[in-house]
């Protein structure tokens, strides 16, 4: 295959690129010197897309890039460049697609269980459409909204809801460690809000699936079939680490630090993974036990 990747250099690209081998792959990137030494100099790098007419060269394109969402307070201008950020780039991608006479097979485009806002402890799949007007889904109904135009009888097109990825090679897990390793970690606010996850092995291996399985189209929740509270999540990583959960983080300390964007944290999604499950993947990793077994083994010897 050749496929084409944006947002390459991030978590799931940088770990997906590995096992997408030997197929020819492109990565977009507006740091080309950063996506080398991320991704090694045996990948095809594109600076900029203005020079492509069209993408039929290529068999996949893999949609992941935007801004980090928590990088930074949400500012006006900090919500305008993540939406900017996902939303011009998406309909750079489509209209390329839609401009080819011989288009991709798929394209899978990247967003966020934060599609479907603060719902609570109800349990959510990929039908349920009673979405709370606020940022996180105004800024991925967009973002799904321009995906979903690439869609033909000759591409298919795979949104990806994700839920917090869980990894020690990055993204959230390892930010949480240190106050838990300290003996200070515990639940934030109330602890009864839900946290849709799902480990980085699963991402990276349902991703293939979608790819694989030609019958696979429309929407995914990227998260494991079971998601927990922040009270059970923090239990199970102090467990994890031998360290206890004692200390409860006020929602105000959050407010104070994040503003608007403590509402990512404070409140949240049960989202479950309906439609992959359904599609005939089997999770790696369906119990956040088996996540955190893996911080009990010691690393490896070197060589």
């Amino acid at each position: 295959m050749k496929i084409l990747m944006t947002g390459g250099s991030g978590l799931i690209g940088s770990n997906l690129v590995p096992i997408l081998r030997p197929s020819d792959i492109a990565v977009y990137t507006r740091n080309v010197a950063k996506a080398e030494q991320i991704l090694g100099h045996k990948i095809h790098f594109l600076s900029t897309l203005s020079h492509l007419k069209n993408l039929n060269d290529y068999d996949v394109v893999i949609n992941l890039a935007g801004e980090p969402i928590v990088a930074k307070k949400w500012t006006a201008e900090q919500k305008r460049v993540i939406e900017q950020s996902r939303w011009d780039l998406t309909e750079k991608v489509v209209n390329l697609i839609k401009a080819s006479d011989n288009p991709p097979n798929i394209l899978i485009s990247g967003s966020a269980v934060g599609y479907y806002g603060n719902q609570n402890d109800r349990t959510i799949g990929e039908d349920y459409t009673v979405a709370n007007d606020e940022f996180s889904h105004k800024l991925c109904e967009r973002w799904e909204f321009l995906a979903k135009q690439a869609e033909s009888d000759k591409t298919r097109v795979c949104i990806l809801r994700t839920g917090i990825v869980l990894s020690k090679r990055g993204g959230a897990l390892p930010k949480m460690l240190l106050p838990f390793k300290l003996g200070l970690g515990g639940p934030i606010s109330s602890g009864s809000q839900y946290m849709s996850w799902i480990h980085l092995e699963d991402m990276l291996q349902g991703i293939l699936h979608l790819i694989e399985n030609k019958g696979c189209r429309g929407v995914y929740n990227f998260t494991a079939p079971n998601p927990v509270t922040n009270k059970e999540f923090s239990q199970k990583l102090a467990e994890s680490l031998n360290r206890p959960c004692l200390f409860r983080v006020p929602e105000f300390v959050l407010r104070i630090l994040m503003g608007e964007m403590a509402d990512l944290i404070l409140y949240g999604q049960r989202v479950v993974p309906t439609r992959l499950l359904d599609s005939g993947y089997k999770f790696v990793y369906p119990e956040l036990s088996g996540v955190f077994d893996c911080l009990r083994k010691p690393p490896k010897a070197e060589p």
